[in-house]
Parts: structure tokens; sequence; C-alpha cells
């Protein structure tokens, strides 16, 4: 009997320690934008390597986009891909800048269970990129959503201003 229960534990003990560095690059040869990891390093800061390619996240309260209130579009920082318009931003209160929603087609949802549970993490959709994750409390009066996104991860654009291009 404990050799059987040796034997379970074992196999249960192998198979959950597969860790993020056992992975090969999980890039998706289907985003428009497609780099390998050293590729990605090279463009970016470590903390916005951390947050877009690593799905870290930024230290709440730290992001000068918290109380950034003009106009104009949020691009991400990796592929300056358009993903939100500043004018659907509202203060949350959480420490990051909260979005009701993102530009039609321009982030795409998958499921993020790092924290013990399922958490919807949102990906530029150009790129693949993390940006945050989507939680079900945002304002009532318009889409019920907050898109909870790392400033680090976002470049600002002000209205009137030409779109940069999209880094291939």
């Amino acid at each position: 009997m404990i050799n059987k229960i040796l034997f379970l534990f074992l196999i249960v003990t192998s198979v959950s320690c597969k860790s993020n560095a056992q992975k090969e690059n999980t890039d998706k040869a289907d985003y428009k934008v497609s780099k390998t990891n050293a590729q990605w390093q090279a463009l970016l800061t470590n903390e916005q390597y951390n947050v877009l390619r690593e799905a870290g996240t930024e230290r709440p309260f730290t992001s000068p986009l918290n109380d950034l209130k003009k106009e104009g579009t949020l691009v991400c920082a990796a592929c300056k891909a358009p993903v939100y318009e500043n004018k659907h931003k509202f203060d949350s209160g959480t420490g990051w800048p909260s979005y009701d929603r993102a530009i039609d087609g321009q982030v795409e949802r998958d499921t993020d269970y790092k924290v013990g549970y399922a958490r919807t993490e949102l990906k530029c959709a150009t790129c693949g990129s993390h940006l945050g994750h989507e939680f079900d409390d945002g304002p009532r009066n318009t889409t019920g959503k907050r898109h909870c996104i790392n400033g680090v991860a976002l470049d600002f654009v002000p209205k009137g201003q030409a779109l940069p291009a999209i880094r291939k």
C-alpha cells in the first residue's frame, strides 16, 4: 500500500513540476508579429519583457498612465499595435490603468491559472504580448468590465498624432 502511495506521489509530482523555464519558445506563428525571445529581449526593457513576454505584473500605483487623462490611443509597447482608447479609461482605484473596453479586434482573451484559479488574461492580438486581466467589476453604465492593464505594456499616442507603424 505504501509503495502504491509513493508511486502515485512521484507521478503527480513529476507531472506538476513543469515550469515556465522548461517551455520552448511559445510565440504563436499565427500572430501578425512573431519574434524569438532573444529578439523581444533586445527590443524591450527588462520590466517590459517581464510583463509583456513573461506575463509578469508591474507594482501598483507606479505607472504614469494612471493619472493620464488626455485623449489619445494606447499602443502595445512590444509591437505598437493600437489596443485601447484613453476615452474608455476610468479610475478603478486598483493602482493600474483600467479601461472598460479595448479597440475592437485588438485584444484577445486567454485563460490564466497562475494564481491557482482561472482568470481572463488579455493579450495583444497582433503579437500575443500579455497586457493584463479582465474582471467583471467595471462601470455598470458602460460594459461592466474592467481591463486591468500594466502601464509598462502600453505607449500613449496623443490624439492628433500619427500612430506608429506596427513593429514587424
